[in-house]
C-alpha cells in the first residue's frame, strides 16, 4: 500500500500565492487543476498526478521552483 504522503505529494503543489500571481489564470485554463487560496499567503494546486506533473513542468518553465 502506498504511503499517504507520497500520494499527497503527487496530487498537489503548495506555493506562496505571490509566485502564482500572473500564472494562475493560464495554469487553470491549461490544466485540469483546482487552485485554493489558503488565506495565509499560501496557495494549493490540486489535481491528478499526471496534471500535477505537467503543471509543475509548466511552472518551472516560467521560473517558479517547485519542490
Amino acid at each position: 500500500m502506498p504511503d499517504p504522503s507520497t500520494l499527497r505529494d503527487s496530487t498537489q503543489i503548495v506555493l506562496p500565492c505571490e509566485r502564482l500571481h500572473e500564472l494562475e489564470r493560464p495554469l487553470d485554463d491549461e490544466f485540469t487543476v483546482t487552485i485554493f487560496d489558503e488565506g495565509d499567503e499560501r496557495c494549493r494546486i490540486i489535481g491528478s498526478p499526471v496534471e500535477i506533473k505537467e503543471a509543475s513542468q509548466y511552472l518551472a518553465r516560467h521560473g517558479v521552483t517547485v519542490r
